[in-house]
């Protein structure tokens, strides 16, 4: 979370965090980060009333850049190796477990003893006590993961990540934030220069799962318009 003297910028797990939060401290001087991946009800009481800005992707896509990025790690993390049997299931059994989490509640006692019972501000930083919730829940971890983080009291705004500059700049207008040409040039020449934040993702899927993620991640899908292969 960073917080600003006009906004708050909640940090999403995989949308592209890592950048704003890189283009917040360095054009805005009174940018602050104050932790890692917190939710829109831990700002602090000086600016909670402020806009919360944040991003969100296509569920699909998120399940294949999650498994994608921990399974290459050397150390992976508590989530990945509880869903992943140690890292032995392939990508549709562990994304299928993942979803579960919600409904049959499979792995979840294992998954919450095994997260850190405070925050940390490291890694995905969710502790096992703001993760029980999803418990008969019926929705998928990415769904339950973006309620966690920005469901609270307060004006949202949300956007796509896959657009993401255009986007960037429009909610930084919506809130009155000015925008200087040299912003501008960093977002047009990271856009140039770096990776589609939405890389192809639909050869990860086998009709089954594809069903079950726009089962449990529904609300997430109409919300932003998603669509598969999109």
């Amino acid at each position: 979370m960073i917080v600003t003297q006009r906004f708050i910028y909640l940090h999403l797990h995989k949308t592209a965090g890592s950048f704003i939060n890189r283009f917040l401290l360095r054009f805005l001087p009174d940018a602050r980060q104050i932790g890692n991946h917190l939710p829109r009800r831990l700002a602090p009481a000086s600016h909670a009333h402020l806009p919360a800005l944040g991003f969100v992707r296509s569920p699909w896509s998120y399940y294949a850049a999650w498994y994608g990025f921990q399974s290459r790690r050397y150390q992976s993390n508590a989530v990945f190796n509880i869903l992943s049997d140690g890292g032995r299931l392939d990508f549709e059994h562990t994304i299928a477990n993942m979803l579960e989490l919600g409904t049959t509640g499979a792995r979840l006692d294992a998954l919450v003893a095994a997260l850190p019972g405070s925050y940390t501000n490291t890694g995905l930083n969710l502790p096992g006590f703001a993760l029980e919730p999803i418990r008969a829940s019926g929705r998928g971890f990415y769904s339950y993961l973006y309620r966690y983080m920005y469901d609270a009291p307060g004006f949202l705004h949300i956007r796509r990540v896959d657009r993401l500059a255009d986007e960037w700049l429009a909610m930084l207008n919506d809130v009155g934030q000015p925008v200087s040409m040299a912003m501008q040039r960093y977002l047009e020449e990271a856009a140039r220069a770096g990776k589609p934040a939405e890389s192809s993702y639909e050869h990860h899927y086998g009709s089954a799962l594809r069903e079950l993620v726009a089962e449990r991640d529904a609300d997430i899908i109409a919300r932003h318009d998603y669509r598969f292969g999109e």
